[in-house]
This record gives structure tokens, sequence and C-alpha cells, in this order.
């Protein structure tokens, strides 16, 4: 059968890469795409369809008239993170499964209501995280769960892009025309694009939508930490955040999370040397795993993992695992757990340990704003 997919909520650039995936996949077809609010869109409803040869009754400003008159199975949506709970309950009501582009949501209360609505739901949901689809953390998951490193005791995580500096560091052309360095998101250059307009959209620079490195870049760190952990929490959180004096939401946080090995840390940043797609900056963007036996160094894009263990102090490079379909990104995965008829099983995209490691991401946001310590 052909499975029919619609892209609802172009707030964040994900939405382009989804929709590739979609196109690329032999059994889906791209049926429909959405957007209410096109002043914060990071694509436009019109570049989308262009680029993907959509006809016009396929593009839609009104998310219900698109599923009334459209037969879809999966939902794909990348709304700000502060509606993401009021977006999953819009869509249960239609019983289309939901890939919900990450983060779960802002707080574990939102993450509750997303779950408790699509528990009503004939459809699964699914959080994707970019990052669970690396062959290096995916490699490095293995290597932990075969004890290569014995037991996981330490997970020091460091992430982020440019970000802000994006806003600040910039070309104007003769009209006013704003030329971003580098890429954003990996979507290529952004050019031509009225700095007046970018500014008045981008969601990420407002707190009340959800912007900010800690909600953008940290909750990579904290689930796939807890993946890493098999379900650990931590037993408190110390956090801290920087705000720059021209930016309302913060650039980097640091946060120590205490847990009954000892300690791990969760690190975000706008305002690495480089972009990591391009060129890895230092501290390198990835994860570094601490076991009793062993030591592991997952680079988010490299081309092998590095392994420490006793026999081999010095360290040695492991390939990394070969990924085939259905496990090559979330729109084959979640067709495959769709067609099976099976839930969503794979740690990281699951919403319960999503929701748990909620808990870590809104104890380091309490952290940081009372500056001390939180128990979990």
């Amino acid at each position: 059968m052909t499975w029919n997919v619609a892209g609802i909520n172009f707030a964040h650039f994900h939405m382009g890469d989804q929709l590739g995936y979609v196109e690329d996949h032999p059994d889906a077809r791209i049926a429909a795409i959405c957007d209410e609010n096109p002043e914060i869109a990071t694509l436009s409803l019109e570049t989308t369809a262009e680029q993907f040869d959509l006809d016009d009754d396929q593009v839609f400003t009104d998310h219900e008239r698109c599923l009334e008159s459209t037969d879809v199975d999966l939902v794909i949506t990348c709304p700000v993170p502060t509606e993401h709970a009021e977006w999953v309950e819009n869509l249960a009501e239609y019983d289309v499964s939901v890939q919900l582009e990450k983060p779960f949501a802002t707080s574990v209360e939102e993450c509750e209501r997303a779950m408790d609505a699509m528990d009503g739901s004939a459809g699964e949901l699914a959080v994707n995280w970019p990052l669970a689809w690396y062959p290096t953390h995916r490699t490095a998951k293995r290597l932990v769960d075969e004890g290569r490193i014995g037991e996981l005791i330490e997970v020091h995580y460091y992430n982020g892009n440019r970000g802000g500096q994006r806003f600040t560091e910039v070309e104007y052309g003769d009209e006013g025309e704003m030329h971003f360095m580098g890429d954003l998101d990996g979507g290529g250059p952004i050019e031509n694009v009225e700095a007046r307009d970018r500014g008045d959209r981008a969601w990420w620079h407002d707190p009340e939508k959800g912007g900010g490195s800690l909600i953008d870049y940290l909750g990579y760190g904290t689930t796939l930490g807890t993946w890493f952990r098999g379900g650990e929490l931590p037993v408190s959180v110390t956090a801290d955040a920087f705000y720059p004096d021209h930016m309302d939401v913060d650039t980097h946080c640091i946060a120590v999370a205490k847990y009954e090995t000892g300690l791990s840390k969760f690190e975000s940043r706008w305002g690495t040397f480089t972009d990591p797609w391009i060129d890895q900056p230092q501290p390198q963007c990835g994860f570094v795993l601490v076991g009793t036996e062993g030591t592991i160094a997952s680079y988010d894009y490299s081309e092998t993992v590095r392994v420490q263990d006793a026999d081999t102090p010095e360290g040695y490079e492991v390939e990394l695992d070969e990924i085939s379909p259905p496990m090559e990104n979330p729109v084959q995965y979640m067709l495959d757990r769709m067609e099976r008829g099976e839930p969503v099983e794979y740690g990281p995209l699951r919403p319960a340990l999503n929701r748990d490691a909620q808990r870590i991401t809104d104890a380091v946001t309490e952290s940081a704003e009372r500056g001390a310590e939180v128990m979990l």
C-alpha cells in the first residue's frame, strides 16, 4: 500500500528534511501540507509545494480542513515548542499517527497532556530527535549495551550551533537583505530574506515560544543520555544559563546532574566557533560516555567512535554500525511500525522515555532560574 503523509506546522526547518524522507520512501507520498502561522514559519508553503511538486489542492492553511478532506495516515508536525501538547491534542482527534519534531514539550505536564491525548487515539506518537539516527550514537549505544565499557557511570554532552550569532553576525545587501553566515540546521545558506521580517518570525528568540539554547539543544543530551543509561534518572540537577544583553533567551546552559554513581554534564551552546555539520568546533559536539571499565567518545559527524578500555588504554577506533531500512530515518521507522501494527519502541522516540527525560530539563530550567540545586 501507499502511506499518505501530511506535513502540518512549519515552524522548524526540520520539516523540509522529514518531507524529503517521505518523498524518498517507496511506499509513501506527501498527501498534503498545512501551516496556519506563516508569520513564524521557517519554510513557506509555496516554496515547499514547488520543491515537492504538489498541487494547489494539496496545500492548506487550516489543519481541520486538511485532515477532513485528505486521507492521511501519518502527520509530521513541527510547531513551536510551547505549542507541542496543543498540537498533539489537535491531531489525536483524527486517529492519525503523529511524528512530533523535538522537543517533546517544554514541561512534564505538557508531555503528559500529549500522551493522554494519544491514549484515546488509534494512532501512534513518536518524538523525533535527529541525533537519534546518527550512526555514531547508535554504535555507542550498542557498545554500552554489550558491556564494552562496564557499567555506565558518566555521560558528558556538549552540542549546539552558531545559533543566535547568525542574527548579529550578518551581511546586509543593498536592499536590506540578510545573508546568514553558514548553514542553518544543515539546510544550506539562506539568502535574500528581509532582515526585519526574519527577525519578527524568529520564534527561537522568543521565550514565550520556547526559544533559547536550553530548549533547542539540551533535550538532545537529556533524552539520549537517559537512553544510554537505560532509563536511569539523576537525583538532582544544578545548572546555570547565560543571557546576552541583546537577547531575551539563553545562548549557553551548563547542567550538572548528580546520579547515584557520580556526576554527569549536559551543555547546550548557541555560539559555537563553527557549525558542527560543516567543521566540528572545539569542544566537539556529541557525547563522551564513561564506564567502570572504559570510555567511549561518540561525536555527531565522526566516521568512527573511539573506545578506551583496560586492554587498550591508548584507545582504538570502532567502525560504525551499518544502518539499513527501516532504521535509517524516522519516517521509515514510523511507517514500518504502522505496517506491522506495533508500538513505537525505539528508545529516543518513545514518549515515556521523553517524558522522563523532560524531568531533567524541567529541573535544569528551575535550577538556572533559582540559582540552586533542584531535586528530581
